[in-house]
């Protein structure tokens, strides 16, 4: 249920943030203390560096001086990078979101795997273990029948409490012949 929600809000999200990032780019050239910041952001960093790296990409000189941008092309300009800034950050907030969620439920699921592993470990264990002590039991019980016949195997199945009524009632007969013998 909660993975359909939140991929729903990471898209209503990235779809909100281009309306909110065309009214940044609108007040951003009207707001005069905003204006005045952005324009220096414009004309120093985005202007030169563009022209710059265009002239690296051509082949020209580097060391021409750089004519300023007109006031409107540099607010334009930086109110443009501004919502662009804008919308890539929120689209990687919500990568960085989904990543997160995404590692947390596969954490989750390989967690689940190690302790089945160890339930399935530890009953291989449990069961090598019983059937260590059943063969155990067989040697016992084949050293007894080897040495003393059929009449010692009634006395063992008492003596580990394995007898039922019958059996009690037979090796009693058996142990009182054995007796006035």
């Amino acid at each position: 249920m909660i993975l359909p929600v939140a991929k729903l809000g990471t898209l209503a999200l990235r779809t909100i943030c281009k309306p909110i990032a065309a009214r940044l780019k609108k007040e951003a050239g009207l707001h005069p203390k905003f204006r005045q910041c952005i324009l220096n952001i414009a004309q120093d960093a985005n202007h030169r560096f563009t022209t710059n790296m265009q002239r690296r990409i051509y082949g020209r000189a580097t060391d021409v001086e750089i004519r300023p941008l007109d006031e409107e092309k540099a607010v334009h300009a930086a109110a443009d990078l501004l919502g662009e800034l804008f919308v890539f950050t929120v689209a990687g907030a919500a990568v960085i979101f989904e990543v997160q969620r995404s590692s947390r439920s596969e954490a989750r699921k390989e967690e689940l795997r190690n302790q089945e592993l160890q339930a399935l470990k530890q009953r291989d264990e449990d069961l090598a273990r019983e059937v260590e002590l059943l063969k155990h039991k067989l040697e016992e019980m084949e050293q007894l029948t080897k040495g003393r016949g059929l009449s010692s195997l009634f006395s063992f199945k008492l003596a580990h409490g394995h007898a039922t009524e019958n059996g009690k009632a037979s090796t009693q007969l058996i142990q009182t012949k054995s007796n006035t013998k």
